[in-house]
C-alpha cells in the first residue's frame, strides 16, 4: 500500500551485451530495458505508473491523492 509519500528505488545494471536493465524491487515485475542508462530509466518509470495506475482502477491501492517519487540508485 502506498503512504503519504513513498519512494520507489530503481536498480540499474548494465547487461554483458551492452544493455541497461532498470527494476524497481518495489513493484514485483517492473523491470525494463534499454540502449542507454536513460532509456531503460525511463522505459521502468513509465511501466511503475502504469502498474500504479492499474492497482488504482482496480482497487488495489487507495485513490487518494499520492505523493511519490522515483530514485535512482
Amino acid at each position: 500500500m502506498l503512504t503519504l509519500m513513498t519512494r520507489f528505488t530503481i536498480e540499474i545494471e548494465r547487461e554483458v551485451d551492452g544493455r541497461w536493465i532498470a527494476e524497481i524491487p518495489e513493484l514485483s515485475g517492473v523491470l525494463a530495458y534499454g540502449e542507454s542508462r536513460e532509456q531503460a530509466v525511463a522505459r521502468v518509470e513509465a511501466l511503475g505508473l502504469r502498474v500504479l495506475a492499474e492497482r488504482i482502477e482496480s482497487g488495489e491501492t487507495s485513490a487518494e491523492p499520492l505523493d511519490f517519487a522515483f530514485v535512482a540508485a
